[in-house]
């Protein structure tokens, strides 16, 4: 019942005013049972700790409104707290809701001196103070709502006049004699930090004005800024900052910006009178200050405080000190709030850490949203915000700045709220801009959001933004939540506003190309190549220059990237001289071609390989020689295609399987384009290249990748150039995926390699029934690519790293759907009988076994071939097959579910040529090493 409870209330926790309805009935219920006389101590505090769910989930304030809170109530809540061992850590709960009860109850508008009644000599004014300190030092939650219990307790004025002096006192002593190098010294200032706190909240100022010398002094003699306690360095600047509020006395400033409406129309009907009028009511008849005033020393002091409190290392201590900069400005003249202005402005250097720019940035947005940040300012203000939007600083592996980038995104939308349209016009291209670039260009989606939200705060407040309606269209919520689609989808719906052309590319050259992530900046290459037909004499003329100059740059990341965004600007270029029926050396001059061929003989030369990040520099060249070769740029007969050759067969050979990857792809374009002649024939002198290829691809090595990579390699070659060699290529291949010494046991990933480049080849050359044995697969040599997928899906080998032997099974399992598919549309005789069989037996045996990831893997291939059309022949029990597996199980069985699975699987038992191997794979589960596996096969 209590699991059920909690798991309703957390549905709320986003939106906990669809409580409200229900808050009231569901609190009286709880308070019955707490009245009652009859319930035992469990159920009390049962009840308890049910409405402390309910405070957590809508907050102690909207659940203390529910309290009763009558005379008769004060004595019997005080009874029963005072009844409560404070050191029971199982019923904490219960102390916590009677203090929240007694903190309603203690403010009953009769003297307490009424309640004394003669059975009990100690008054209840002690007994109430007494209690609360009691729990003002413990460690639980009831610490916080003793605080609140004594501070409104002392502001009433009975009270106030008899203990307020002593306690504060008493408190300050305490506070002084407290040893925080000890958790529970720390845990006890905390206690008292927090009474001080909440007493200059809800305290009258002429009340607590008196004391705030003296906690001004204490305070800051107890240096709390340098402690490592968060919570102490938070009370330090809520008090600090309570008590310039106390110094100072409450007013509005004169000088202050007043925007004169808040509608979303930006009407102007409303006469400048009645809208003061407004404003004025809006701040509870508060006067308007016209003269200057005398402020006191200890401002200095105090600003000093919450401008240090600006660059903790924790947010919740910089936003605490922001909200009270912007409090105490609000009450200081144009003077002083103009020299606080520049203190702030000051933050934002690059010799201060990010905590500085991030509490910077709150306090811009607290004093733009409070009108004291006055529109003169804006055109120092905005550069500094520009900064931050795209402040971002390595740290080793990582960086951080995206606090900062969040909290400028909330500048803006501050600014929004706070100016009047023409105020910040001025402004808003260089605005709009940036908040454009953040909201899909950046790393993190709560900045991408944010930046969303600040724009559309704009179009509706401002109305002033370019193509506003179209950006917030674009880019919505929803549409930047993804990273890859906002980088390559929604930033080229926005380059369509050509004030944003511009903007998008050059940031991306400036700040992304070099970025720490490699996700990043290969996602800013193809955002640059998406974006290049928005603006190709801009693209030509400035950013493929400044890339080239970039690529020997001493930052690797500069260099991958720049690399990696010439090759992918290459092919953009291609396809938009396609696209307009043009030449691409219109837009690639001869000099680009030259500097080309001299990059990647530069990045051999300086042995950039050999060096930090040699990986990325060898998968960036690879990926610059495919686009180049798709591009058909004009290097036929260069002797830069050996250098290239040279540098794809170092790759091949490396131990990083991406590499390995972008180096096959690089060589299928490259054998593609320049290994040919133009009659199509392959060009003599290249023949000796794919023969190595393929003599290397047979060699046996004790390192996997070295062989894996030239298998891969073979398999990503063109037909023109398997044509003539096939029988030689395939019997490499099919070697590669057998075990045939003990050490080709270890060669898993090889085997998986030579599986996919054998179904690479199939696909290539195609299917001819009576065709050459050394152009296609027929007849003659179909039987022995079968026999080597049949003998990859009995692999079974296991090592150190586990059952490595499934790359090779799951390979396969592709492998034979696509053999299998393509023979069957050409001819369904090339299929044998005891082939289909063999095939099903084991996609059966494997969509029975434990691995989730290959059981799902079998199971769709199975039911693929299943209802494949046109119908694969000799399938044994087909149509028992089709009763067990409806068609509606290609779309919603999911095999990764064991229980679903199984109960499917364990149906062929009884067909007799699928028994043996149905069992043997649910024998292999039963044999797993989770139970709840064992459980779903039996």
């Amino acid at each position: 019942l209590i699991a059920i409870y909690l798991a309703i209330l957390d549905e709320y926790q986003e939106q906990p005013h669809l409580l409200d309805p229900h808050l009231e009935s569901l609190t009286n219920i709880l308070l019955d049972q707490i009245r009652n006389g009859d319930n035992n101590d469990d159920q009390i505090n049962l009840a308890f700790k049910y409405i402390h769910w309910i405070s957590k989930v809508r907050g102690y304030k909207h659940v203390a409104r529910l309290f009763p809170h009558e005379v008769p109530d004060l004595e019997p809540v005080l009874q029963l707290l005072m009844k409560q061992d404070k050191n029971d850590a199982e019923h904490w709960q219960s102390r916590y809701i009677l203090l929240l009860w007694l903190s309603v109850v203690c403010m009953v508008p009769f003297d307490m001196a009424r309640f004394d009644g003669t059975r009990d000599e100690r008054p209840i004014i002690e007994r109430i103070m007494d209690t609360a300190n009691m729990y003002l030092t413990v460690s639980d939650k009831s610490r916080d709502m003793a605080g609140i219990v004594l501070a409104k307790f002392l502001s009433r004025p009975d009270v106030r006049d008899r203990k307020l002096d002593t306690f504060m006192k008493t408190l300050l002593q305490k506070s002084k004699e407290v040893d925080v190098t000890l958790m529970t010294g720390m845990v006890e200032l905390s206690g008292y930090l927090s009474v001080l706190a909440l007493i200059y909240k809800h305290g009258k100022r002429t009340d607590v004005l008196p004391y705030a010398k003296a906690v001004l002094d204490t305070v800051i003699s107890l240096n709390l800024m340098e402690s490592s306690n968060t919570l102490l360095r938070k009370y330090s600047i809520k008090i600090i900052q309570r008590i310039g509020l106390a110094f100072l006395k409450a007013r509005i400033a004169s000088w202050r910006y007043k925007r004169g409406t808040r509608t979303l129309l930006n009407l102007k009907e409303t006469s400048d009178k009645v809208l003061t009028d407004i404003s004025i009511s809006n701040n509870e008849d508060v006067p308007v200050d016209d003269e200057e005033y005398d402020v006191p020393e200890e401002i200095e002091d105090i600003l000093e405080q919450l401008l240090s409190g600006l660059k903790d290392k924790d947010t919740v201590v910089r936003w605490s000190a922001a909200k009270g900069v912007g409090r105490v400005t609000g009450r200081l003249p144009l003077e002083l709030a103009d020299e606080v202005v520049d203190s702030i402005l000051r933050l934002f250097n690059l010799g201060e850490g990010d905590g500085a720019w991030h509490g910077g940035c709150l306090t811009l947005a607290e004093l733009g949203r409070r009108g004291l940040l006055l529109p003169e300012r804006l055109k120092q203000v905005v550069p500094v915000v520009k900064k931050a939007l795209i402040y971002d600083v390595k740290r080793g592996s990582y960086s951080v700045g995206s606090h900062v980038r969040d909290a400028a995104c909330y500048v803006c939308w501050a600014f929004a709220r706070a100016y009047e349209p023409n105020d910040i016009k001025p402004y808003v291209t260089d605005i709009a801009s940036a908040l454009v670039i953040v909201s899909v260009f950046d790393r993190e989606v709560n900045c991408r959001r944010a930046a969303s939200a600040a724009f559309q705060e704009n179009v509706g407040r401002q109305g002033t933004f370019p193509h506003g309606i179209d950006v917030i269209t674009a880019a919505d919520f929803f549409s930047i939540g993804h990273r890859v689609n906002a980088y390559l989808n929604v930033s080229v719906n926005l380059a369509q506003c050509e004030e944003y052309t511009i903007p998008l590319i050059d940031h991306l050259l400036q700040t992304k190309i070099s970025h720490w992530d490699i996700q990043i900046r290969c996602l800013t290459a193809s955002a640059l190549h998406n974006l290049t037909p928005k603006a190709p004499e801009h693209v030509r003329n400035n950013v493929l220059p400044q890339l080239l100059s970039q690529v020997n740059s001493i930052d690797v990341f500069k260099r991958h990237g720049s690399l990696v965004a010439v090759a992918e600007i290459i092919f953009a270029f291609h396809n938009l001289a396609i696209s307009e029926n043009k030449s691409i050396s219109q837009f690639i001059d001869r000099h680009v071609l030259d500097e080309l061929k001299k990059t990647t003989i530069q990045v051999t030369a300086i042995c950039m390989l050999m060096a930090v990040g040699g990986d990325l520099m060898r998968s960036a060249v690879c990926r610059l020689i495919e686009r180049i070769s798709q591009s058909k740029l004009s290097y036929y007969d260069d002797p830069v295609i050996d250098t290239w050759q040279n540098l794809i067969k170092d790759a091949l050979a490396y131990t990083d399987s991406e590499v390995r990857n972008k180096a096959a792809l690089a060589l299928h374009a490259l054998t593609a384009e320049y290994y040919q002649n133009k009659d199509g024939s392959v060009k003599v002198d290249k023949r000796g290249n794919i023969q190595k290829h393929n003599d290397l691809s047979s060699h046996s090595k004790v390192y996997e990748y070295y062989s894996s990579g030239f298998i891969k390699a073979v398999g990503c070659l063109p037909k023109l150039l398997i044509s003539d060699r096939l029988s030689q290529i395939l019997n490499n291949v099919i070697k590669a995926t057998l075990i045939r010494k003990p050490i080709d046991a270890k060669l898993s990933e090889t085997r998986a390699e030579a599986v996919t480049a054998l179904t690479n080849i199939f696909s290539t050359v195609g299917v001819q029934k009576f065709g050459n044995i050394e152009q296609c697969f027929c007849l003659d040599n179909i039987p022995s690519a079968y026999n080597a997928l049949l003998t990859a899906l009995n692999d079974y080998t296991i090592d150190s790293r586990g059952d490595v032997g499934a790359w090779v099974r799951e390979a396969a399992m592709g492998a034979v759907e696509v053999f299998t598919s393509l023979i069957v549309k050409h001819d369904a005789s090339l299929l044998n009988p005891e082939t289909v069989k063999k095939i099903f037996n084991n996609l059966l045996q494997q969509a029975s076994e434990k691995i989730d990831r290959t059981r799902d893997i079998a199971g769709r291939t199975m039911l693929n071939l299943l209802y494949h059309e046109p119908t694969i022949p000799h399938i044994p029990h087909f149509e028992e097959l089709k009763e067990i597996f409806p068609e509606t199980d290609i779309r919603f069985l999911n095999w990764t579910s064991a229980s679903l699975a199984f109960s499917r699987t364990v149906r062929t038992l009884s067909l007799m040529s699928y028994k043996y191997h149905a069992l043997l794979g649910l024998i292999v589960s039963v044999g797993g090493l989770t139970e709840s596996l064992v459980i779903q096969t039996f």
